[in-house]
């Protein structure tokens, strides 16, 4: 019996695709860069499933264009902003993802950008690297004192959750915002619920956990940073979109923001001449919050689960549309 075809739209864990390859016949792009839309709608032709990265549009066309033959979108990714969610509902597609497992990695990541932004460690390891190293001195590289600090949490989560939880530990005074109330991880954090305007005039450092929404889009802007108190730092670990970045060039121009340490921006990857990367008081990574080795393979493991689900017309166990299977 010949296996069905899926379109596997970048080169996933090795052990991941080994086990895909046994029951399905894989369309692998081979390159690092993502598919163009063109490619993955030519590539998309035939198959019975797509795996995807959070790269990929698959919008209304894309969608359009396979629905006779496509069964599922398994997208490697705990966001979906990507994929036209009401356009794959209409045709009766599934679309997957890969929740809960990338929460503990990322939570460590923005921790690590926190101290790393709050005190100048990026900045002195450049400086090192250039031949500065001044003798000792008591203003050299002065950072922001992390305990008894007050931490913002913009999106409280899993991830935020799992922020707030490792905050306790540098005794910082915990405030979130978001559109739901979280009454028992806020006993469990020692976390206070604030309005957003509240949370950025009070807050010393605020991270950012949010889904990338028409509500979140550019949340932000000047008027955001206007209202902060003055020499804040800035976080971002879920979607570039959520900032402005002219406005975020903006704050930091004018001391509004004291440092920025940004693993997503927009767009990505970040022009080569952006305005930011000249500043010593901006961290950019290239989104890699999940990037380790254990959270990459288990992302890969679910998507790999939703995908063989989906072909073979079983509930997926990670979806982010069940109404799919409503009247079924």
């Amino acid at each position: 019996m010949q296996k069905p075809p899926v379109f596997v739209t970048r080169r996933i864990p090795t052990s991941a695709l080994e086990r895909l390859s046994k029951e399905v016949n894989i369309d692998l792009w081979e390159e690092e860069i993502p598919p163009p839309k063109g490619v993955l709608i030519q590539r998309s032709q035939g198959k019975k499933g797509l795996l995807a990265l959070l790269t990929d549009p698959i919008d209304a066309e894309v969608i359009e264009s396979c629905k006779t033959t496509v069964k599922v979108i398994s997208q490697m990714a705990v966001g979906y902003d990507n994929i036209d969610v009401n356009a794959a509902s209409r045709a009766g597609i599934p679309v997957g993802n890969t929740p809960g497992v990338l929460t503990d990695a990322t939570a460590d990541f923005t921790w690590a950008l926190l101290l790393a932004i709050g005190r100048r460690v990026v900045e002195a390891d450049k400086q090192v690297r250039d031949g500065i190293w001044k003798p000792w001195g008591p203003e050299i590289l002065l950072g922001a004192e992390i305990n008894g600090s007050t931490l913002g949490i913009v999106g409280f989560g899993r991830i935020g959750q799992a922020v707030a939880r490792r905050a306790a530990g540098f005794g910082m005074q915990i405030h979130y915002y978001d559109l739901s109330r979280y009454p028992e991880a806020e006993k469990d954090t020692n976390a206070t619920y604030l309005e957003f305007d509240e949370l950025l005039q009070t807050s010393d450092f605020i991270t950012l956990h949010a889904s990338l929404t028409d509500k979140t889009y550019h949340l932000f802007d000047r008027e955001a940073f206007k209202k902060m108190k003055k020499g804040i730092y800035l976080i971002n670990a879920s979607r570039g979109a959520i900032i402005d970045p002219q406005a975020l060039v903006w704050a930091l121009q004018n001391g509004i923001v004291a440092g920025a340490a940004l693993d997503v921006f927009e767009p990505e990857p970040i022009p080569g001449n952006h305005v930011l990367l000249g500043m010593d008081n901006v961290i950019i990574t290239p989104h890699i919050a999940s990037a380790s080795v254990q959270t990459r393979l288990k992302m890969a493991m679910m998507a790999v689960d939703n995908l063989l689900a989906g072909i073979k017309g079983i509930n997926l166990p990670y979806c982010v549309n069940p109404q799919v299977y409503d009247g079924k």
